[in-house]
């Protein structure tokens, strides 16, 4: 049975003065009660609120003291909406952290629905209903713990600012966050160590205003997006590295970046390497249907990173046969790649969703040396184990010389495997 309490009167609720619930001791709101408050929470240095019920803000959130909950009930819920037919701007402030189960953003009444400057974490779930979350570059942080999550992030309702990830779970995170205007998110793959924490942000901006790009014939990018771009970080003390994914849009990525060659949309991701001062392939997975760039292997670095268009160089001089059914008879038991024979000076590398390498091996199909489910690349983990089915990824180098010189060509894309 709930137990409902509405706070409607705040101390110093005198007319020249804005009407607050200052909190000067300890609050401790059960499971299963709800509590509302009409006016602005004031969280004092040396007080405490623990909430394991519901708690309704339909005005702003100062903290200074300890806000927290029960982590072993998981039944703490704070709602930030604005009162019935109040137009207002959620203010989420103080000098103290304030950590949160489940969290409702829901604020219909302005765009620009919150304010946030405070380190706000969340370890259940975020519903992104209305309103857009702007975070203070100085004063804010959006922190994601260990399984926290979102939901119903869009257009209407994002973050825009920098968001963190700590203490990343076995699953992949999608980081809500865009201008306040377009969602944008940026996805990053779970990291061996899931100690590692990760920052990301959007930008609709020019990037190579303050990264410039030096246009190179012998490179193969062809087109770098200048309308928007992603920061993604890792924590200083980190140590594992992520695969990334970003998506386009055509209301903000540039058409230049989304032109078809040959009816092939060839993106790649790329990034502004800090010590060699421009920008390096870092390769691109493309899937069509959900307008996404996977890089086919973890990041070399972190930092600025865009989509770039990269240059159909050569014809398709390799057919490359993304299917694996090692038990059959069909001629897809293995990796099949027709006419890699004629390159010899060429590499094979497929890793697994997690970025690690589970086959390498130079001069393909030389002497036997082919992809047939089994983990036996050098340096790769459980060696000459049998894989388990599921998607992998692939890099195909080769050199090839179109009568202007050498010049090593790069192929990537999913590779699906069938090992039972």
């Amino acid at each position: 049975m709930y137990k409902y309490i509405a706070l409607l009167i705040g101390s110093g609720a005198v007319a020249q003065h804005v009407p607050i619930v200052a909190n000067e001791g300890i609050l401790t709101i059960s499971s299963q009660t709800e509590v509302s408050l009409l006016f602005k929470l004031e969280n004092k240095k040396d007080a405490a609120v623990s909430n394991d019920g519901s708690v309704y803000y339909y005005s702003d959130f100062h903290n200074d003291g300890l806000y927290t909950f029960n982590h072993k009930k998981k039944t703490s819920y704070a709602v930030f909406q604005p009162y019935q037919g109040m137009v207002k701007s959620h203010k989420i402030t103080g000098t103290a952290p304030s950590y949160f189960f489940d969290v409702l953003f829901n604020n219909e009444s302005l765009v620009d629905g919150f304010y946030l400057k405070n380190d706000m974490s969340i370890a259940g779930t975020a519903n992104f209903t209305a309103g857009i979350v702007q975070v203070d570059s100085l004063s804010g942080a959006l922190v994601f713990e260990k399984q926290a999550k979102h939901i119903n992030t869009s257009d209407k309702s994002h973050v825009n600012g920098e968001v963190e990830k700590m203490e990343q779970h076995k699953d992949a995170f999608k980081f809500p966050i865009g201008n306040g205007i377009y969602f944008r998110p940026a996805y990053i793959s779970a990291p061996n160590d899931i100690k590692d924490a990760f920052l990301s942000q959007y930008h609709l901006e020019n990037p190579i205003v303050s990264h410039p790009y030096q246009h190179s014939e012998t490179e193969l990018i062809a087109v770098i997006n200048d309308k928007e771009y992603w920061t993604v970080e890792r924590a200083a003390d980190g140590v594992n590295n992520i695969i990334l994914t970003l998506s386009w849009n055509e209301q903000t990525t540039p058409k230049s970046i989304l032109t078809e060659e040959n009816g092939v949309l060839d993106l790649h991701i790329v990034r502004w390497d800090k010590s060699q001062k421009k920008w390096i392939d870092e390769g691109g997975i493309v899937n069509k249907e959900l307008k996404t760039v996977t890089t086919p292997t973890i990041v070399r670095d972190y930092g600025v990173f865009t989509l770039a268009r990269i240059k159909t160089m050569v014809k398709n001089h390799i057919e490359i046969y993304n299917a694996v059914a090692t038990n059959s008879d069909k001629g897809n038991d293995f990796f099949r790649i027709e006419h890699i024979n004629n390159f010899p000076n060429n590499s094979v590398e497929i890793y697994n969703r997690w970025g690690v390498k589970v086959y390498g091996t130079q001069n393909y199909n030389s002497n036997g040396n082919v992809f047939r489910g089994i983990s036996e690349g050098r340096g790769t983990f459980n060696k000459s184990d049998k894989l388990p089915s599921g998607t992998y990824y692939y890099i195909v180098n080769y050199e090839y010389d179109d009568g202007t010189g050498p010049r090593m060509i790069k192929k990537a894309g999913y590779l699906h495997l069938e090992n039972n």
